[in-house]
């Protein structure tokens, strides 16, 4: 892949990928993201805020961050136009679906996959509403495209408005109404808090680092059987059952080792997952069909994996 790279507000570039030989990329859907693979090794997932329907190139939006692990500090000061970068993906977590409105909220760099999703909710003629929140309204990139969509975005700059209302925005639950928020930790956890009592499976939320919290059980010994390889690994304590497979040398892929970007995903053939990732929501993880080595575990002493 080739890039293009622009200044889109005070910190944020966005970077536009084609590949080298102008062939049409594989599709995607609003709240899909890609995993950028740069030439230190540094491997980092960022969402897609272009469109799907032009499949020439993939855009995303890079935040600034110095006390970041490397991946944003690389991109602004050292990704030049033109210069080849490795991709992966699309992968989709965020599980976008038509539904009878929405309401989107986005924190900061979270406007990145929310974009997407807002300009596909305008394109089926759905009722929706954007609210987008930053320190300051220098910082708040995107914000001439979405002026095109008149009075269905609000903008929430703090240092001029203060915090989003979020008490006030989700006290009464809407009926048909789905949610999706990105942005940063504080502005989700208040979202699930504030949301709590909106019908399950309404709220969708996408994070961009793991929530800190105990596991929900301690960890053991784990026996799990690869049912595809025909192999039967036994996972100790303090390992994660990716990297025992790992190791192994079996057909598994990881990328942020945190639970939080997807690529891990593998089929649970038989046997109760302990969720730790922060992908799931509770309805998905109750059916216990699917799990993310990188951080889960199990709730019993075996596991019968897709593997």
């Amino acid at each position: 892949m080739v890039c293009q790279v622009r200044w889109e507000a005070a910190g944020v570039v966005s970077v536009e990928l084609s590949s080298p030989d102008g062939r049409p990329l594989p599709p995607w859907r609003p709240g899909a993201h890609v995993e950028l693979a740069l030439p230190t090794g540094i491997v980092r997932q960022y969402s897609l805020c272009g469109s799907p329907q032009d499949r020439s190139s993939y855009r995303i939006g890079v935040l600034r961050e110095r006390a970041s692990r490397g991946g944003s500090e690389y991109v602004h000061a050292f990704l030049r136009p033109g210069q080849p970068v490795q991709l992966r993906g699309p992968l989709d977590n965020f599980g976008f679906r038509r539904e009878k409105s929405y309401l989107f909220i986005a924190g900061g760099i979270g406007i990145t996959p929310v974009l997407a999703m807002a300009r596909q909710a305008a394109a089926w003629g759905l009722p929706w509403q954007l609210l987008y929140g930053g320190r300051s309204g220098d910082s708040m990139a995107f914000r001439d495209e979405l002026r095109a969509h008149g009075d269905n975005v609000r903008l929430y700059p703090k240092d001029r408005t203060g915090r989003m209302p979020l008490r006030t925005l989700l006290e009464r639950p809407r009926p048909g109404t789905a949610v999706y928020a990105c942005g940063p930790e504080a502005l989700l956890a208040e979202v699930e808090e504030r949301a709590a009592h909106w019908a399950p499976g309404s709220v969708r939320l996408e994070r961009f680092r793991p929530r800190a919290r105990p596991a929900a059980l301690p960890d053991a010994d784990v026996e799990v059987v690869c049912a595809r390889s025909n192999r039967t690994v036994t996972v100790p304590a303090g390992t994660s059952i990716l990297g025992a497979l790992e190791d192994e040398g079996l057909p598994v892929t990881g990328s942020c080792r945190e639970g939080v970007c997807g690529t891990c995903e593998t089929r649970v053939i038989d046997g109760e997952p302990d969720h730790r990732d922060d992908i799931l929501t509770a309805e998905e993880r109750a059916s216990g069909d699917r799990m993310y080595l990188c951080v889960s575990r199990a709730r019993g002493e075996r596991l019968v994996l897709d593997v």
